[in-house]
């Protein structure tokens, strides 16, 4: 006896795409056994034929859109008709929502089918999530019966590879999803993305959302070093020389590296490992036409700070001539941005991975500062010092910071000219 399923009563949905045929002509299958599977914006729900037999024709294929009543294929299955029950598909669509709030509120663009086909035994609720998070399925081990893939396995996945929704690939293209376009409002001028700041966007965002950020803020009575950095003369020539309070910050930050080695290290979560680095290699936020470079001044500690202040403006000029190696932009001890020049004060600047510290400088200013009962005219040197707080705690970034203080600070010691 012939006999015809339909799609069920799925509740309001309609025209719902078909995303996968379970089952093909001459297929005998079991009353409960899913046949297709279809996808809505909130969930992806597989179909059970309600009879058993031995499959006929097939009226649908992957792509097309049916609605409650619509003929999915007929079966022969002599006399053993039973309604369909949806309770399994209304906790399929349940658990799909709690899901997509929970996990993957962010929807994002569903690679081809041909990337994400299944060859692991996972559910189509599980593929559907994988796609969400631009996951290939096929490079997961899963831990369930037979090597079947949960939504648990694309959890543990992302969780050691330090993925994020955010980081999910998207189409080509793809838009922000807003009620109205830009150009709905007035003119609009339309550009690429220079490609310094292409390149180094993912990076920021993997190190925004794998590092969790504390940032410091104090400020630094830099007289004394200013005043002798702007004494600074040549004794042949009696001409001024001209030296950038970088070098003096470098100088700095190697002493209180050096005395607090957690500021010059990496950490390697997967292995659980710190490294420990034995050279002082200081990365310097250089601001060019093509967006921000991050090149590393070698070897501090073996340079006076008129060799380092010689170096930074060579360095500078290779950023933005774009004719620096870009091996120069790697194996850092840590970081400088320096606002200085521009202006402002405090800042929260973004750890640059792998290390596991930065230092915003904002602009000195002359402030009144009370020092032994009378205040005093100061140059005030404001700094942000932001780091991961896995491997760096809020009391040793404080000692940090005032070890700063004293090297830069009242007390200039002169040796960091040396």
């Amino acid at each position: 006896m012939s006999s015809i399923i339909k799609v069920p009563n799925i509740g309001d949905f309609k025209e719902v795409e078909i995303i996968e045929v379970l089952v093909k002509n001459g297929d005998n299958i079991n009353k409960g056994d899913p046949v297709i599977t279809l996808e809505s914006d909130k969930s992806s729900v597989e179909v059970p034929s309600t009879f058993s037999g031995k499959i006929i024709n097939i009226n649908v294929k992957i792509g097309d859109k049916v609605s409650e009543g619509d003929t999915i294929l007929e079966i022969d299955a002599g006399s053993d008709q039973v309604e369909v029950s949806i309770k399994s598909e209304e906790k399929i669509i349940e658990k799909e929502d709690q899901v997509e709030q929970n996990i993957a509120p962010n929807k994002q663009s569903i690679i081809s089918e041909k990337t994400f086909s299944n060859s692991t035994g996972a559910s189509p609720n599980t593929l559907k999530f994988a796609r969400e998070l631009g996951i290939n399925i096929n490079e997961l081990q899963g831990s369930g019966r037979g090597g079947r893939v949960k939504e648990e396995d694309i959890k543990n996945f992302i969780k050691n590879k330090n993925f994020t929704t955010s980081s999910a690939p998207q189409k080509k293209n793809d838009e922000p999803d807003l009620p109205y376009k830009h150009s709905e409002f007035g003119e609009v001028d339309v550009q690429k993305i220079p490609r310094i700041k292409r390149l180094s966007g993912p990076h920021l965002v993997k190190a925004w959302n794998s590092i969790p950020h504390v940032t410091q803020h104090d400020e630094i009575d830099v007289t004394e070093m200013e005043d002798f950095r702007k004494g600074l003369v040549d004794l042949n020539t009696k001409e001024k020389i001209p030296v950038t309070p970088l070098a003096f910050i470098m100088k700095a930050l190697v002493n209180a590296m050096k005395k607090y080695p957690n500021f010059n290290c990496s950490l390697d979560p997967i292995k659980e490992e710190v490294i420990y680095k034995k050279y002082f290699h200081i990365g310097i936020a250089v601001d060019t036409p093509h967006g921000l470079m991050v090149p590393k001044i070698r070897n501090i500690d073996k340079k006076d700070v008129m060799t380092l202040g010689k170096e930074l403006r060579k360095t500078s000029k290779q950023c933005k001539e774009l004719k620096i190696d870009k091996k120069e932009f790697f194996g850092g001890s840590m970081t400088i941005s320096s606002l200085g020049g521009i202006g402002g004060s405090f800042f929260t600047p973004i750890v640059n991975l792998p290390e596991v510290c930065i230092l915003g400088i904002g602009k000195t200013e002359t402030k009144q500062i009370y020092i032994d009962g009378n205040f005093q005219p100061r140059k005030m040197m404001p700094i942000s010092l932001s780091y991961d707080h896995r491997i760096i705690d809020g009391a040793e970034a404080a000692r940090f910071c005032q070890d700063l203080k004293i090297s830069l600070g009242r007390n200039f010691a002169f040796k960091l000219a040396s």
